[in-house]
């Protein structure tokens, strides 16, 4: 049994196969979230943040590379797919190419058909936790603000905020380094995807929620600086 709850997202076109992992993965203590498809699994990955994906090479409308593809290329911040998601490919063809071609393009693992459930247990079993310590590694810290990328979750002096994806993004960017003044131009064109600043106004008004948000409790985060963009903090991180 695992000690946390997590997710696992399981994209098998194998009616057979697909329900035999889920309900084994389900009684070892995992929580499963079935798809049959490369367009029900991307989606999937979009709305339910798995800790971990097991994915068929050949599914009905596509091929496993490409979900592998869908992840590897997520920029992490505005996207809602974590780039850094464990993904192990399921394969009824196992000879060297095939694995040397899977984990060139990013897999985390590849598991040939027929496969032996413990050893695929023990494999997603490790996975995970090489992935949950590197989570803990991974989390931002500014002063009494905390920004946990895998979690998603921004917590100031403990206290947990909730942020739109957007507002997350724009933090997380702001996080990475706080006393770097970061242009207007910038954090639209990584965040939203534009290729000049132009007149909007979203970067802005996203920038005023957040810091609306972060300083409910007279905290003093998300400095603009006028005609330029902005920073996390003003002086020294301390903390």
């Amino acid at each position: 049994m695992t000690d946390d709850p997590h997710t696992i997202l399981l994209i098998e076109d194998d009616a057979a196969t697909r329900t035999f992992l889920a309900d084994n993965l389900t009684a070892d203590g995992y929580e499963v979230v079935p798809a049959e498809t490369a367009r029900d699994g991307t989606r999937l990955l979009e709305s339910k943040y798995p800790d971990l994906a097991l994915v068929d090479v050949g599914l009905p409308d596509g091929s496993g590379y490409d979900v592998l593809r869908r992840v590897r290329e997520a920029d992490g911040l505005a996207s809602r797919v974590d780039p850094d998601t464990p993904v192990v490919l399921l394969s009824g063809s196992a000879s060297e190419i095939d694995r040397v071609r899977g984990f060139e393009r990013g897999a985390d693992d590849f598991v040939a058909k027929p496969f032996s459930y413990p050893e695929l247990r023990g494999r997603v079993g490790a996975l995970l936790r090489r992935r949950a310590r590197a989570a803990r590694g991974g989390r931002l810290r500014v002063g009494d603000l905390e920004v946990d990328p895998a979690s998603r979750e921004t917590r100031v002096r403990g206290e947990l905020v909730a942020l739109s994806q957007k507002e997350f993004a724009l933090l997380r960017a702001l996080a990475a380094e706080p006393t770097r003044v970061h242009t207007k131009k910038e954090l639209l064109r990584t965040i939203w995807g534009y290729q000049g600043a132009g007149q909007t106004r979203t970067l802005d008004s996203h920038a005023c929620r957040l810091r609306q948000k972060l300083g409910a409790h007279g905290d003093r985060f998300v400095v603009n600086v006028w005609g330029v963009g902005y920073r996390l903090v003003d002086g020294p991180v301390v903390g």
